[in-house]
This record gives structure tokens, C-alpha cells and sequence, in this order.
């Protein structure tokens, strides 16, 4: 609740700052994404201006290291967002403010890319998985009157990520027809890479002995496993802020790591690693290894200036899981 008050009180100030000063039109195209992973995408579409082409500015607003589900607007992003030509987002639950920011944006001509919207039936209701801690010491908003949880993690999906750059090339070829040409052939270049990657990705999974991943963490990768069709356990739900595991799911996690005879403990980017520590302790040898696997949540700017890509850490993961599926 507090963090919509804020909210609110954001957007009477920037509408009032807006009413005095409206913002003037930049020469070049504006693109605004939330995270790192459709800002990537966005940049390999736009590509490398040619000689007497013009490139959009391309702007996250992500990028200080913090997670999706606990971003809050400042004022400063929401006249950022506010001024733009083509806004990009995710549209899950943790982007409930965007709704009140578009209503009072600056640009009204401004083309909006829902990325949820964009994938339809392929978003995956939000799920606790077996033997994971329940973390809902409430209802979520909403769910009293019936609307769906959706999970939100659909950058993990390579075959959405297909889905999800072809829709923002539509976006920018609409805002910026005169590049049409380029985007479209940037396009194709990128959808042959993440094709072959997903390629990759199946030959590993249809190929591996072990066919189960357990997270002593929590799990935003279900849409990465059920592309490859590879069975799942964690200690918490993709969405959950919680740390502490009940004894009955470090108990249960343990168990499984004995009974499928489990090599590997997987956590995600950013946890101290304490939960799969306990269930590492907790199993018959003690001796599992213990791998990370990076859900793209926490990119930092230090990390886009060191040249991270998507298709980067996504072949990293690659790695990750040949040695957490042998």
C-alpha cells in the first residue's frame, strides 16, 4: 500500500512539473524498457546506425542491481517514461505502477509493448512448487476477486524471447519507419542466434542422464524447464522475498536430493547460498555441488558497461546445466 502512495504522489508532482514545462519532443526516437533483458533485445534490433542514419536513444531503468519485485519509479523514471515514443515492460504484478504512469504520461502518441500481452497463452500461472515454503502470508492483490497470478520470468524462455523481439521490432519500425529496413534485418540475425541456442539448450536436455534441477533458492526458472522438460524442486516460489526455509522443506528437498542421487544444489544470481548450504548438510554424503544459475533479475550498469548480453548469460546458464544434468 505504501509503495502506491508514493506513487501517486510521484505522479501529482511530475503531472504539476509537466503542466508548467511541458517536455519538448527530442530529435531522436526514445525507448524506454524496465529491465536488462528487453533493453538487450531492443539494443540488437536497433543495431549500428549506418551513414546518415539515426539511432534511438535507448534507455533501462533497472540498473543499480535491483530486483524486478521490489523496483519502485522514481520521479526522474517516470518523466523518463512519461516523455517517451515506445515504452517496453514485462506487465506482471511487480509492474502494477505502470498502469497509473501511462495514464499520465506527457506523450499520448507513445507506443506501449506489454510483453505479457505480447505472449498470451504462453505465460504461465504463477505456482509454488512441491515441498516449497509457502511464503503467502496473504492473498495476493487481487486474488480475492479471481485475477490469475502470472508468472513473470518469461525472458528465461528462449522460444519467448523469439516472441518477445519480434513484437519490439514492431514497435520500433511503427515509431521509426524509415529504419524499418534495418531493424528488420537486425531482427532476423538475432532470431538465428537465440534459435540456435534454444537448439542447444534441447540437444543438452534430451541428451542428459539426469533430467531433474533442485533449488535450495527460489525458482524463476519454470519456464526454462518446462521448454526442455526438466522436472523441478525449490525451497521458495520465483516470486518470493523470503530467505528462511521451514525445517519441512529443507527436510523434503534433502530427501529428494537423496533419492534421485543429485549431484548439484542450484541457487540463483545474488543469494548468499545459506538455504542450499542447510539442505547440502542435511543430505546422506554432504558433498553436492553447489551452482548458480543467473535469472537476469539484478543487472547492474556495471555490468551492461562490462558487456554483458543476454544471449551471454544464457549460454553461461547452458554450461551451468550440463554440469548440473550429468
Amino acid at each position: 500500500m505504501k509503495k502506491y502512495i508514493l506513487l501517486a504522489a510521484l505522479l501529482f508532482c511530475v503531472s504539476l512539473a509537466g503542466c508548467g514545462n511541458p517536455a519538448k519532443k527530442n530529435t531522436n526516437l526514445t525507448v524506454v524498457t524496465t529491465i536488462f533483458p528487453l533493453y538487450d533485445w531492443t539494443a540488437s534490433i536497433i543495431g549500428e546506425a549506418g551513414e546518415g542514419q539515426k539511432s534511438p536513444d535507448l534507455k533501462v531503468l533497472l540498473t543499480n542491481g535491483t530486483d524486478i519485485h521490489s523496483y519502485q519509479p522514481s520521479a526522474a523514471d517516470i518523466v523518463t517514461i512519461s516523455t517517451s515514443d515506445v515504452f517496453i515492460y514485462v506487465g506482471g504484478e511487480s509492474d502494477g505502477w505502470v498502469a497509473d504512469v501511462l495514464k499520465n504520461a506527457v506523450n499520448k502518441d507513445m507506443i506501449v509493448v506489454n510483453l505479457l500481452e505480447v505472449l498470451g497463452d504462453a505465460v504461465k500461472e504463477e505456482e509454488t512448487p512441491e515441498g516449497a515454503t509457502d511464503t503467502e502470508e496473504e492473498e495476493p492483490e487481487g486474488a480475492e476477486n479471481g485475477e490469475k497470478e502470472f508468472d513473470e520470468h518469461i525472458w528465461l524462455s528462449l522460444k519467448n524471447a523469439e516472441k518477445c523481439c519480434e513484437a519490439i521490432a514492431v514497435a520500433l519500425k511503427t515509431a521509426d519507419s524509415a529504419n524499418a529496413s534495418r531493424y528488420e534485418e537486425n531482427l532476423s540475425s538475432y532470431l538465428a542466434k537465440v534459435g540456435a541456442l534454444d537448439k542447444e539448450y534441447r540437444r543438452v536436455a534430451e541428451e542428459a542422464p539426469v533430467k531433474t534441477l533442485l533449488f535450495g533458492d527460489r525458482f524463476p526458472f519454470r519456464y526454462l524447464t518446462d521448454d526442455y522438460g526438466i522436472s523441478y524442486f525449490a525451497a521458495f516460489s520465483g516470486c518470493s522475498a523470503e530467505t528462511e526455509a521451514s525445517f519441512e522443506t529443507v527436510s523434503f528437498l534433502a530427501g529428494k536430493v537423496n533419492e534421485l542421487g543429485l549431484k548439484s544444489i542450484m541457487i540463483i544470481d545474488s543469494s548468499d547460498g545459506r538455504v542450499a548450504e542447510t539442505i547440502r548438510r542435511s543430505t546422506k554424503t554432504g558433498d553436492q555441488s553447489i551452482l548458480t544459475l543467473d535469472s537476469l533479475q539484478s543487472v547492474s550498469d556495471k555490468d551492461i558497461r562490462s558487456g554483458i548480453t543476454y544471449l551471454s548469460v544464457m549460454e553461461k546458464n547452458l554450461e551451468v546445466l550440463k554440469e548440473a544434468l550429468r
